[in-house]
């Protein structure tokens, strides 16, 4: 019999990539208190490697324990500047903070993603793509942020790749799936592994 395929997220991106992908799955968000995750790791010195791989593992594992039999897709991305892991801005002073910090420097978008099966985490993986932001004017960014308002505060990194945000990088290395927080190439090949898609 073939497994269930369920994608723990509410993410209307990572939805889009599966649905594109023309994958049959459920969507059901998990219910892990993301931060509260994140702060012991965080005050151990954890990488945000580790952090991104974590997160997407606990949240397969808690819709796991909803939905036996199933094959439970969980995905997490952190953002990072060398050891600083951002998050997303709280209000509009912030996204500037943000994008201060990130002018004419190279971050990185940690996307890990997992399979986890009856509270057995199968499968788990990691791909990075490097972002380099061209310099920026604090003018400039004041005019960028008034333009695209509170879209600013829906991103870790206050920009939109799909949108204005595009404007502001001068180099991006990495595939779409990773930036967007799903890779998606790597993903397909293990559920073929598993029979559970069409190989």
């Amino acid at each position: 019999m073939i497994p269930k395929i369920i994608l723990a997220s509410s993410s209307p991106f990572r939805r889009m990539l599966m649905e594109n992908a023309g994958l049959s799955f459920e969507a059901h968000a998990a219910n892990i208190d993301e931060r509260a995750v994140e702060a012991p790791l965080e005050k151990a010195g954890a990488t945000p490697d580790a952090v991104a791989l974590v997160l997407a593992k606990a949240k397969a594992e808690e819709v796991s324990g909803r939905f036996p039999d199933s094959l439970v897709i969980g995905s997490d991305q952190t953002m990072s500047l060398g050891d600083r892991v951002f998050h997303k801005p709280k209000d509009m002073a912030e996204a500037a903070s943000h994008l201060h910090a990130l002018s004419g420097t190279t971050h990185r978008l940690n996307s890990a993603v997992a399979i986890v099966s009856d509270g057995v985490v199968l499968w788990q993986h990691l791909a990075h793509a490097e972002l380099t932001m061209r310099p920026l004017a604090a003018d400039f960014i004041a005019r960028h942020l008034a333009r695209v308002g509170d879209r600013a505060l829906s991103s870790v990194g206050a920009y939109q790749l799909e949108g204005e945000g595009i404007q502001l990088f001068e180099r991006i290395e990495g595939d779409y799936f990773t930036i967007l927080g799903l890779p998606m190439l790597p993903l397909l090949k293990k559920l073929r592994d598993l029979g559970a898609i069409d190989g």
